[in-house]
């Protein structure tokens, strides 16, 4: 979980707590060669939403579409209407690529500008529907 938090390993070790403790929250990850090189983290908002709250992929295994690959067989597994993440500017390109809506929320923070990523089913089927 590292990858994709705080450089802090109390906080880190907190986060895992709460994935391991809440039965509600899943870690889902992508291992080759016995090895854990990716996963993400899911907390549901509704029978019907979850929210993608962490996404890590090591960093060797980045820009092979191991992050697509895990939301989208999470999405196949589960089936929720829709997924929401929150983000910084640095990731926006990867939730547009993915097929999430994108939505400026402003700047949440003095000079740091974040935005909420939507993935809803009608929205992948259009873009299934475009060849993309």
């Amino acid at each position: 979980m590292a990858e994709c938090m705080w450089p802090d390993d109390e906080r880190i070790s907190r986060e895992l707590d709460r994935y391991l403790m809440d039965d509600s929250r899943g870690l889902y990850g992508a291992v080759i060669h016995q090895r854990l090189v990716g996963l993400i983290g899911i907390v549901p908002c509704s029978e019907e939403v979850v929210e993608l709250k962490h996404i890590a992929i090591n960093p060797q295994y980045r820009r092979h579409g191991l992050g697509t690959k895990l939301i989208y067989e999470y999405r196949q597994s589960y089936h929720p209407v829709k997924i929401i993440a929150e983000t910084d500017r640095d990731a926006v390109g990867f939730y547009s690529k993915v097929g999430f809506e994108i939505h400026s929320l402003g700047e949440k923070y003095p000079g740091v500008e974040r935005f909420q990523c939507i993935l809803s089913k009608d929205h992948e089927l259009m873009l299934k529907g475009m060849g993309l």
